[in-house]
């Protein structure tokens, strides 16, 4: 069975994605010695990756990235295809601004299930609760992270990234459904109704056993060493604080900081 990481890497006027992914690429083989692929309509800086995906960005959105302080086109639609696109027998699909720092997703890739990913997600500066993010639309509809997801070619896996697309493809309706007022298309959202809809709607599936450590756009990453990281922020009260981030995986929610990081790697 070959086993491998999948990156998706649209870049927009801003990100460089795919300098992300491919700074990740070398991060993910040393860690969990694993292979990487990945799904980009570029074709320059593609020599970093062990397999290139050529694809079209499909699908476009504008978002507002609050370390850029301005509105973006997004591509990110494209991840509903990771399991007809995917190389491997087992693929862990990361985000691009996801830093392993450590071997921790290797247990995933050992789990006896078909499909895997983050149920709770935390703030590691412990400022905020992340209860907005956690859940979504009128009922609290638990959410599901699309930022790290393990699965194995399977009937399960192949019914849930087909829900995935059902749901992008009609997500006017899905919002209406499940109360969501957000307009643009979301991948955490489609992930957690497509699970919804697969395990039938009783709102039951396995997960990674660890909540998803997350810094938050304001805050700023430093990289200290290797694998050490610092986050640098602000109290409510306008206390300068700092907390470390040493040998722990993460998702870099900040691209600006992050994009500094790989810059200077």
């Amino acid at each position: 069975m070959t086993t491998g990481a999948l990156i998706f890497a649209f870049n927009n006027s801003e990100i460089d994605y795919l300098a992300m992914a491919a700074w990740s690429a070398e991060r993910i083989r040393r860690h969990l010695n694993i292979p990487v692929a990945v799904v980009t309509d570029s074709t320059e800086r593609v020599d970093a990756f062990d397999k290139v995906i050529h694809a079209v960005p499909d699908g476009s959105s504008i978002r507002h990235f609050t370390d850029f302080g301005n509105n973006v086109a997004w591509h990110n639609a494209n991840r509903t295809t990771a399991y007809e696109l995917t190389p491997w027998d087992q693929t862990l699909v990361l985000d691009a601004d996801y830093v392993v720092a450590s071997t921790q997703l290797a247990y995933t890739l050992q789990a006896r299930q078909d499909f895997f990913c983050h149920r709770l997600a935390y703030d590691v500066t412990g400022l905020q609760t992340f209860d907005d993010l956690n859940y979504f639309g009128r009922n609290r509809m638990p959410m599901h992270w699309a930022t790290v997801m393990m699965f194995r070619r399977s009937t399960t896996a192949e019914l849930i990234f087909g829900s995935m697309q059902m749901v992008r493809d009609n997500w006017k309706h899905y919002c209406n459904l499940y109360g969501n007022p957000r307009s643009t298309y979301r991948n955490d959202h489609a992930l957690s109704i497509a699970l919804n809809i697969v395990n039938g709607h009783v709102l039951h599936q396995p997960d990674i056993a660890w909540s998803l450590a997350s810094v938050t756009p304001e805050h700023e990453l430093v990289q200290t060493d290797t694998d050490h990281f610092r986050v640098n922020y602000q109290t409510a009260q306008s206390q300068r604080k700092w907390t470390e981030l040493k040998d722990q995986d993460f998702h870099a929610m900040g691209k600006r900081t992050l994009m500094d990081i790989v810059a200077h790697a």
